[in-house]
């Protein structure tokens, strides 16, 4: 008997478009002999199912649908919302108390992720990478712009601490421009990021957890951005250069690879993840950025790049995730 498939995607947060993108790509290789697959959109003022041009509201009592007079419950759910709700903890709690299998990391281990001053004070106490010295501020108090400059060198990076590609982060280079990055910041999030630039080539790589105990790292990809930083342009309107499998050492590889399942498994993440790391090739050290617990699976996506670089396909991707949570 097949399996109903929860494909939960949207959200609150300005990554609504790419979640939807992603869930496209995700829905057209899940393996329909096994899978009833029904997208579930989130959107502040309504979760829906599309039918026939029409909504089917969701019952988020026990999070069901009713189609012609049938109640319609999950087996589980397949989460691409990036950002808030999915993203930051609050729909994985929400299923946890449905008791509703899903393949993202579990609600603490995202929240935690998904703050990224957090997720930095957390890797640094692991002593398995160095994680660039940051301070942060909070909308409600009083900025000292000079006690900033005096923490964090330019340029620097200022971001939001929590929220995803790279909307409303500045990469700043000099005094004046610091007080307009971090507006710029408020407007994503309340506690904003400082933090200083380390110069150096930036890889991510791709992991998960296959089976009951093994943990494999994608081959990793070299991101070249046309642009001062990897901002949302680069991301997504294609202003980089996506270079996968990296062209580097089997050496470095492998250790990208290592501190990336190092980290996966400390942090206690599940489902697949995307890890970012800064190499800085003057010193030979490698830095932390952070962590996607909902990488991005459009077909130009990051992860969907290594999956075939590992000879896969993204249909083995999904087949893989939908198993490790039973289905």
């Amino acid at each position: 008997m097949k399996k109903n498939v929860a494909l939960v995607a949207g959200g609150y947060s300005g990554e609504y478009e790419i979640s939807i993108r992603s869930a496209g790509q995700i829905s057209e290789n899940i393996n329909r002999d096994k899978y009833n697959v029904y997208t579930i959109v989130i959107e502040k003022s309504s979760w829906y199912y599309s039918l026939e041009g029409k909504h089917v509201e969701v019952d988020r009592n026990d999070f069901s649908l009713t189609i012609n007079n049938e109640k319609i419950t999950f087996d589980g759910a397949l989460v691409i919302v990036h950002g808030t709700p999915g993203e930051n903890g609050l729909l994985q709690g929400y299923f946890d108390m449905l008791n509703l299998p899903y393949t993202t990391c579990s609600a603490l281990v995202s929240s935690i992720t998904f703050d990224k001053e957090v997720c930095n004070a957390l890797v640094r106490s692991f002593d398995i990478v160095n994680v660039a010295k940051n301070t942060s501020v909070f909308k409600d108090e009083e900025l000292d712009i000079i006690k900033i400059e005096n923490t964090i060198s330019l340029p620097m990076f200022v971001k939001p601490s929590e929220g995803g590609s790279s909307i409303g982060m500045s990469k700043v280079s000099c005094k004046e421009d610091i007080l307009p990055a971090i507006e710029k910041a408020f407007a994503v999030h309340e506690k904003v990021l400082i933090e200083e630039f380390i110069e150096g080539r930036e890889f991510s790589c791709g992991v998960m957890q296959v089976g009951e105990k093994e943990i494999i790292a994608f081959p990793a990809t070299e991101i070249v951005s046309k642009t001062e930083f990897f901002d949302y342009d680069a991301k997504y309107n294609g202003l980089s250069d996506e270079i996968t499998p990296a062209q580097i050492s089997d050496e470095l590889m492998k250790r990208v690879q290592e501190t990336t399942k190092k980290l996966y498994k400390r942090l206690n993440c599940s489902g697949v993840c995307r890890i970012d790391f800064i190499y800085r090739e003057k010193d030979d050290k490698l830095f932390f950025l952070e962590v996607n617990t909902t990488p991005g699976q459009s077909a130009q996506s990051i992860v969907p790049q290594q999956v075939r670089a590992m000879g896969r396909d993204t249909k083995w991707l999904y087949q893989t995730l939908l198993e490790q949570i039973g289905l």
